[in-house]
């Protein structure tokens, strides 16, 4: 990361060029709000000039002549300071929530468009900060850093041209401060910048500790391992405690240098301002401005030095924002693909056929974009529509992936898959997509209703379907026991409810949508075995007709698939039916009888148990 931000740091004006297709149309409030800033600044400046005019003249002169006029010429300036400030802080305000708006939505839907592998590489807490701290910070970059820029800036340029056409000699002696007090704060805005960086890395550190220290509470206390959470949290806050105290230090020298500066300043123009003063050649109004500009210099400069240093941190965030927005999915369709089918989010129905369900590998050879090993070579396979396909193999054998090719959520190294004759790539990933089923190992609900749940699958669903689509997976009886049936609420990711439930929904709304390919990647996982009974006998109903694909572990329920495919080692071993994989005695039968052995070991320790707490409580009787 460091490598990164120096390289962000050479970068011209902050980064803005790679912005300026989010930026440009709201250029003509930006320049509004930047002409807004100049004149309020000006209005800044000038106000002590009106001191000056009262002291010469009103109090100095003796005289209230010209009164009125000055009172209603103050009063018209404030007015028009008011004015100007609820508009550039409107326009500001506007300008920081329609980039940041705009940039999140670009890159949400770009995120939409990228395929698995982009997830699989990048996790979840590095996509979350692209796409809601960086935006965050680049719109307020944009907008309020931008009229923080301006404003301090014009104002010190008006300062200076004021003071010099007052008195160029004692505007020499207050100019003298300026570029010692801007090397000053420099020097200390280098150092906190660090300073800061350096805490929020200690705090992101321990906020991971306490997120494990909750989330993996049962663990910590079933490993006993409470002693070392401790010292390893003690260790980060109290790094975080000397860091702190150091950028602390730091700070007050900082504020004690700027005030020493401005006192200064304030000192010199004492001197000289009461010395010309007192030869006559200045009179008392006058050298007010330019006490009033030696006091308020310091604190501009200050607000430039900290803004543009902010900037420049600010130019990772546009760089690892831009980087994510140019990322290239390694699926996507071609521009005739587009022109004919639509895109994810301008879909063109009307051009799309029928999916039916015959599909075909066609001399496929795959590697995942992040390794170099083939996972499949050559590879030749029809499943004609309507056949069930199961896929079996040890944990983390590579089960998935033709599962992942046959939903085009990667593409074949070499080779093609067929979908209904014609290759896949042919045809919009929506198409595609609309036409499958999903139910996954873990499922996911979004937050909401039952009802809102289940109509992802289909938006028009009536409550009639959902209700037969609940009824096929035996889930009906679930949701009727809950407290407002399908109005429901489900919590963050389905947290209200158990896994096993979740994954019945899951199932529902996968069927709800009426998909001509259905895949079940240990679908029945999580759900007891009456559950699964039901389920399985469901499945022989939904599937005929329909193309599907199972990832089992438990092989008692893929015996009747007419293909199953053994996987091992991220290669496919063996193909068959059950019987004739059976007869082999190969992989696959080592699997199955070594699955049924494991299950009535476990079945002969459940009756066993039941024998001896039979017994004891024979005994007792007696």
């Amino acid at each position: 990361m460091s490598n990164i931000e120096n390289e962000n740091i050479s970068l011209p004006f902050f980064g803005i060029p790679k912005l300026m297709p989010f930026i440009r149309k709201y250029l003509p409030k930006i320049i509004l709000m930047t002409l807004m800033g100049v004149l309020s600044s000006l209005i800044d400046s000038a106000s002590p000039l009106f001191n000056r005019y009262a002291l010469n003249h009103f109090v100095a002169g003796g005289s209230l002549e010209g009164l009125p006029g000055f009172i209603a010429l103050y009063i018209g300036m404030l007015v028009i300071y008011v004015i100007d400030n609820f508009v550039s802080t409107y326009m500001c305000g506007q300008v920081e929530m329609s980039v940041d708006r705009d940039l999140r939505n670009a890159a949400f839907d770009h995120i939409q468009e990228l395929s698995f592998s982009y997830f699989n590489q990048n996790n979840v807490g590095y996509i979350h900060a692209r796409v809601m701290s960086d935006t965050g910070k680049i719109g307020v970059m944009v907008a309020w850093r931008l009229m923080d820029i301006v404003w301090h800036g014009s104002y010190l340029i008006f300062v200076m041209i004021m003071m010099f056409i007052l008195d160029f000699r004692l505007a020499l002696c207050v100019a003298v401060i300026v570029p010692v007090a801007v090397v000053l704060v420099m020097f200390f805005q280098k150092k906190l910048v660090h300073l800061n960086r350096r805490i929020r890395e200690i705090n992101s550190t321990i906020t991971g500790d306490l997120n494990e220290g909750i989330i993996g509470a049962e663990t910590i206390k079933t490993l006993a391992i409470e002693d070392r959470m401790q010292r390893d949290f003690e260790k980060d806050t109290e790094e975080m405690r000397r860091t702190s105290v150091h950028a602390t230090h730091f700070s007050s020298m900082f504020t004690a240098s700027v005030t020493f500066m401005s006192s200064a300043a304030l000192s010199i123009v004492l001197w000289r301002g009461g010395i010309i003063t007192s030869q006559g050649v200045m009179m008392i109004g006058t050298l007010s401005v330019f006490l009033s500009y030696a006091l308020g210099m310091m604190e501009p400069i200050q607000w430039i030095i900290m803004t543009i240093s902010e900037l420049i941190t600010t130019q990772v965030n546009v760089e690892r924002l831009t980087r994510l927005l140019k990322e290239q999915s390694d699926v996507c369709d071609s521009p005739e693909v587009v022109e004919k089918y639509g895109d994810t989010f301008h879909p063109k129905r009307e051009n799309w056929e029928p999916l039916y369900g015959d599909i075909e590998f066609k001399d496929v050879s795959f590697h995942y974009p992040d390794g170099e090993e083939y996972v499949l070579e050559h590879f030749d396979l029809k499943v004609a529509q309507g056949k069930n396909i199961a896929i079996v193999g040890e944990t983390g054998a590579g089960k998935s992936t033709l599962v992942n090719l046959v939903c085009r959520f990667y593409e074949p190294t070499t080779g093609q898959v067929l979908i209904d004759g014609r290759d896949a790539r042919e045809r919009s990933q929506l198409w595609l997509h609309s036409n499958i089923g999903y139910v996954l190992q873990t499922p996911h609900l979004f937050s909401g209703t039952v009802r809102d749940n289940l109509r992802y699958g289909k938006p028009d669903a009536t409550d009639e379907e959902i209700w037969a689509a609940l009824k096929l997976v035996s889930a009906d009886d679930i949701v009727r026991q809950m407290d407002k049936g399908l109005d429901s609420d489900v919590g963050e990711g389905g947290d209200m409810l158990s896994t096993g439930q979740k994954q019945l929904l899951s199932f529902a709304r996968a069927l709800l949508a009426d998909p001509r390919i259905l895949v079940l990647h240990e679908a029945t996982a999580s759900i007891d075995t009456v559950t699964e009974k039901a389920i399985q006998d469901a499945i022989v109903t939904v599937t005929e007709g329909r193309t599907s694909f199972v990832i089992a572990h438990r092989l008692s329920t893929i015996v009747g698939a007419d293909i199953i495919l053994v996987v091992d080692d991220g290669k496919i071993v063996e193909r068959g039916t059950h019987t004739e994989l059976m007869s082999k005695g190969g992989a696959y039968y080592k699997l199955f009888t070594r699955q049924f052995e494991e299950l009535a070991t476990e079945q002969g320790r459940l009756l066993t148990s039941r024998y001896v707490n039979q017994c004891n409580v024979s005994s007792t009787g007696e």
